[in-house]
């Protein structure tokens, strides 16, 4: 049970550190991360019924998230824009492998809370806890990678209608170039 347990931390830590590091997260992301500290805090004084509810909860919005990206990929075919869908796709892998652990978390709580083990039980909800949060964030990375204009967007053309009774008959953007006599420079040699 440990070594498995092992294995989920391990794989929880490697997915965790293959999303970004926290020094090269934007400002949101960096409050986010805050805002977990503070469920770590609130969890160790949760009962047991409040993590497995709260953690019922996150698994619910989390597989919400996941059908919404689903669809945003769909969006992204049926657009046949490559660049769309490897965008989706890649935070797709990520929320999938993030909620498959996060369902193992869910089960290990389960036990946890039943044998009374109070300290894995926070353990496997602060993993929920974590988890939960970066989806959110995935989900807002693939919701801008629908919103990006393509790279190669192909060449643009523009066609202007003109209303003549509008327009005056004459251009005011053009103006006539003034005659300019034409002086030429005295010969620089007296020989041919």
């Amino acid at each position: 049970m440990l070594r498995m347990k092992m294995k989920w931390a391990v794989a929880l830590i490697v997915v965790l550190f293959s999303l970004g590091a926290i020094a090269q997260m934007p400002q949101e992301d960096i409050a986010s991360k805050s805002k977990i500290q503070v469920d770590f805090d609130r969890a160790t004084k949760m009962s047991d019924s409040e993590k497995l509810s709260t953690a019922s909860t996150y698994l619910g919005e989390m597989r919400g998230v996941l059908s919404t990206v689903l669809g945003l990929l769909k969006e992204a075919r049926a657009e046949k824009d490559v660049i769309k869908i490897n965008c989706v796709n890649e935070k797709l892998t990520n929320i999938k492998g993030l909620i498959r652990i996060s369902e193992q978390a869910d089960i290990t709580l389960q036990e946890a809370v039943a044998k009374g083990e109070r300290d894995t039980a926070a353990h496997e909800f602060h993993k929920m806890a974590i988890s939960h949060q970066k989806i959110k964030v995935l989900k807002t990375e693939a919701e801008q990678c629908v919103g990006e204009l393509a790279f190669a967007v192909g060449k643009t053309t523009v066609e202007v209608e003109v209303d003549e009774s509008k327009v005056p008959e004459l251009d005011p953007t053009v103006q006539p170039l003034p005659e300019t006599p034409v002086f030429r420079p005295p010969a620089a040699s007296p020989y041919q």
